[in-house]
């Protein structure tokens, strides 16, 4: 028997889908790939840890079971043992306070605590060959910059993401609560099938992420 080594592409099998990055070694959160066109939930980043699916700063979740102690509860305890710093919208004033531009749903997990440096991967599975338009649901404490790769190469750069700080906001905690949907920071072309998509922070950090959406 003739045995092929594939030492460029590596091929993992899961979940009856075929990831193909080299030497990637992560995996999509409970083995399910989330699909484009649609909505990429941030905290959905996928399995393998640190250095692996994502990068962050610290090895502490400064949300899940820190700012939202362990209590037996979904969504103060999601992923509380990994890096990514994730926590969620709450009622009474803080995420649906009148400074936010668009009202977030409320018990909605994040990703938050970002700094320059820090990504995160996804597992996606591109329904059809399209242009797709890139929208973000965020808060952003300050201008900040992303960019995305695809199948670690690089796709767009420098996308600015508009400060939704407010000077009126007297309460100096909550300009990390003021959130807002950028409907189209950008266009790009995507091909049908899997991929995994790199999230990069580049610039200032102090954003929070709920959602990416290609429509």
């Amino acid at each position: 028997m003739k045995i092929v080594l594939l030492s460029v592409l590596s091929v993992i099998l899961f979940a009856g889908l075929v990831i193909r990055q080299p030497g990637y070694a992560g995996k999509p959160w409970q083995n399910k790939a989330q699909h484009i066109p649609g909505k990429i939930e941030c905290e959905f980043y996928d399995l393998g840890g640190e250095g692996v699916a994502y990068h962050d700063d610290d090895s502490v979740n400064n949300g899940s079971g820190k700012l939202n102690p362990a209590s037996g509860s979904y969504l103060n305890e999601f992923r509380m043992h990994e890096g990514v710093d994730i926590s969620y919208t709450k009622e009474h004033d803080i995420d649906n306070n009148p400074y936010s531009i668009v009202l977030p749903k409320m018990g909605q997990l994040y990703v938050g605590w970002t700094k320059p440096g820090e990504w995160i991967k996804y597992t996606v599975q591109v329904d059809r060959t399209a242009i797709y338009k890139v929208g973000l649901m965020y808060t952003a404490n300050g201008d900040g910059v992303i960019a995305l790769d695809l199948d670690g190469k690089e796709i767009v750069k420098d996308l600015k993401i508009t400060t939704t700080h407010n000077d009126s906001d007297t309460v100096k905690w909550r300009q990390w609560h003021h959130w807002n949907k950028a409907d189209s920071l950008t266009s790009i072309k995507l091909a049908k099938g899997a991929h995994v998509l790199t999230l990069h922070v580049v610039g200032n950090g102090n954003m929070n992420f709920d959602y990416l959406e290609y429509r």
